[in-house]
């Protein structure tokens, strides 16, 4: 993906027609989420954890601007030491997504939170990739992953859905004027059509399963045998005793 054609995409009216609502709901979310260190992948040029009260914040990306510069799916993050991840529009534009959730499973501590944007297939925004020259270029030249599969993925790796939401119900129309005529389907949109949205929220947490560890009782078993020796002593004498 190049980054130029994305950030040139997201200066039109659609692009921050997006880019409004996803900030919105990234400011609301991360600054009741607590910890201690907080990681962005990707969109190294807008700073979705702005409002997060952790202390130590920074992004991860293959661009510069980026605090650490690295692959999402090879992250030289030390494993079990992240409390919050976020995804923006990552895995779509990914080779290999599974690798990149794998890796935010590795780095985030237990109970830490991860939160995904992704664009929905099941939408107008969808069905705009595959109409016009656009479609080879951001975003809709994205492999757009649906929310049901998304989901699995992330119960494979032991993560539990506590969250979500769909925004951008409007058509992925880049006129400003007629953006602002669908706005009212911003309103309606969840109560009419809350499949259609054209980018959603998905928040999970990492579950660790505890283990445990089935020990002999060996106290009860020296105990037995304790009380056992005396019995085993009389036997001997009377024995000893007839034989003489």
């Amino acid at each position: 993906m190049s980054i130029q054609n994305q950030q040139e995409w997201l200066e039109t009216c659609l692009g921050q027609y997006l880019l409004e609502r996803e900030q919105r709901y990234f400011d609301q979310e991360v600054m009741d989420i607590f910890g201690y260190n907080a990681l962005q992948i990707g969109f190294s040029q807008h700073n979705f954890l702005r409002t997060s009260r952790m202390t130590f914040q920074f992004c991860a990306d293959t661009e510069k601007g980026a605090t650490l510069l690295a692959n999402a799916d090879f992250l030289p993050i030390e494993s079990n030491s992240i409390d919050l991840v976020l995804l923006p529009h990552i895995l779509e534009f990914s080779s290999n997504p599974h690798q990149i959730l794998r890796e935010v499973q590795r780095v985030l501590v237990a109970e830490g939170q991860v939160i995904i944007c992704g664009f929905n297939p099941l939408s107008l925004w969808g069905s705009r990739k595959w109409f016009g020259a656009s479609r080879h270029s951001f975003p809709w030249n994205g492999n757009f992953i649906a929310l049901p599969r998304l989901k699995d993925w992330l119960t494979l790796l032991d993560f539990e859905m506590t969250a979500g939401k769909l925004s951008c119900y409007a058509p992925p129309i880049n006129q400003e004027k007629w953006l602002r005529r669908f706005n009212f389907m911003e309103f309606t949109g969840d109560r009419w059509w809350p499949i259609s949205g054209g980018v959603y929220f998905l928040q999970a947490i990492k579950r660790v399963h505890g283990i445990h560890v089935i020990k002999p009782a060996w106290k009860d078993v020296l105990k037995s045998k304790r009380r056992m020796s005396p019995v085993a002593n009389k036997i001997n004498d009377n024995i000893t005793k007839k034989k003489t």
